[in-house]
């Protein structure tokens, strides 16, 4: 796979020649659009009064090959093999893509490496076993075995430290990000025991998001590079993506040191991607909010997520990830609109991911008989979705 920051991408190219390098894998994402589960499935599955009547239902969808060996079915059983069958999807789509497109595939899976090396950080830090943190590791994010066994063997001291530093930080497709993360954080990594430093004393989440935003910003300047079609769809998601994670930074901050004076102008201005709709403005602003009053008043200046901010502290049964999710289903459908782009697959995936937390959310609803709220999720497509019943009224 490509290490990001290195990949040199060709033109995607225009109606002439699209078709000769990605007019394949493009049919192919598109006809995987017809897999998403439909409203009269989902209608199904929210009558089931248990689970093996959801497994009976989703049988009968293109989930059915993906439960058939599992005797019995719970949440985390469904979300598992929903997972899986994802990851094999995309990866039969990357076996058959060419550059720029596998850069752009490469891309994506890059955000669950991230999340997968946090998870052996912080498991690692906490004493958990290896055998159960790789179980838990996203298949997508998977990189070498040797790289995820040899974390937990390394020895606490100057030699060990470094040796954590070369496999993780060096070894691994993401690494460039840890690199860049360190760098800033720490002024001098000569010393491996400062590397050990910065990983014990700032929080597993602030790392985490220091990833994130270099991740971002990585991504969102291939596309930009791109040119054409991908460029401005890929353009706007991301832009709406760097935006989320200013204002979940932000949020997430009260009541943490990261609000105090001081680390606001410092350690949490760091984390805020330096594009989007916000930037430069509201993510100064951002800066200043101190409390969810502050933080409100800086959103709902802006008409792309005063919405969701209006939810978010209206009192109703959503909360603004909720909000954030309607709308991500909303620009994310949008994707599949045009053509000769490379947008839809990224809108696949995630799109897929909303489909799963869906499936878990009534699944937990049935085996918990809370019927009262498992309509609560967002459908994929759907002609009952608020953006397009608004559009039927006009």
């Amino acid at each position: 796979m490509a290490t990001p920051g290195t990949a040199q991408p060709t033109s995607v190219g225009g109606m002439d020649t699209f078709n000769i390098a990605h007019g394949f894998v493009e049919s192919l994402v598109r006809g995987m659009r017809n897999s998403f589960l439909s409203d009269s499935d989902y209608h199904h599955l929210t009558q089931c009064d248990n689970l093996d009547d959801c497994k009976m239902n989703l049988g009968e969808t293109d989930f059915g090959p993906a439960l058939q060996e599992e005797s019995t079915l719970s949440p985390t059983i469904l979300q598992s093999a929903a997972i899986n069958k994802l990851s094999t999807e995309f990866l039969y789509l990357r076996s058959q893509s060419v550059a720029p497109l596998s850069t752009f595939l490469d891309f994506i899976t890059h955000e669950y490496m991230i999340d997968n090396i946090m998870l052996l950080l912080k498991g690692t830090m906490s004493g958990r076993d290896i055998n159960d943190l790789i179980s838990m590791a996203h298949p997508l994010g998977l990189f070498k075995e040797s790289t995820m066994r040899s974390i937990p063997t390394f020895e606490s001291n100057s030699k060990g430290y470094a040796d954590l530093y070369q496999c993780v930080l060096v070894d691994t497709p993401v690494g460039v990000y840890f690199a860049k993360f360190l760098k800033e954080t720490s002024q001098q990594l000569g010393n491996a025991g400062e590397v050990r430093n910065v990983l014990e004393e700032v929080e597993i989440e602030i790392i985490k998001a220091s990833l994130q935003k270099f991740w971002l910003e990585d991504f969102y300047a291939f596309c930009e590079e791109l040119g054409g079609e991908t460029a401005m769809m890929m353009g706007e998601i991301l832009r709406t993506r760097a935006d989320t994670h200013a204002i979940n930074v932000t949020l997430n901050s009260f009541g943490t040191a990261l609000n105090e004076p001081s680390m606001r102008l410092s350690d949490r201005k760091r984390l805020y991607p330096s594009f989007g709709h916000l930037y430069p403005h509201g993510t100064a602003m951002l800066v200043n909010a101190h409390d969810p009053d502050s933080l409100g008043a800086v959103v709902s200046q802006f008409s792309q997520y005063a919405p969701a901010w209006t939810v978010h502290t209206s009192g109703v049964d959503k909360s603004i990830d909720d909000a954030f999710y309607e709308r991500d289903v909303h620009q994310l459908e949008l994707a599949f609109e045009g053509q000769m782009h490379f947008a839809c697959f990224y809108a696949y995936v995630k799109l897929k991911e909303q489909e799963i937390r869906n499936l878990v959310w009534i699944s937990e609803c049935v085996l918990q008989n809370q019927k009262e709220s498992i309509n609560s999720f967002v459908p994929i497509f759907s002609q009952h979705s608020p953006w397009r019943v608004k559009n039927q009224r006009r």
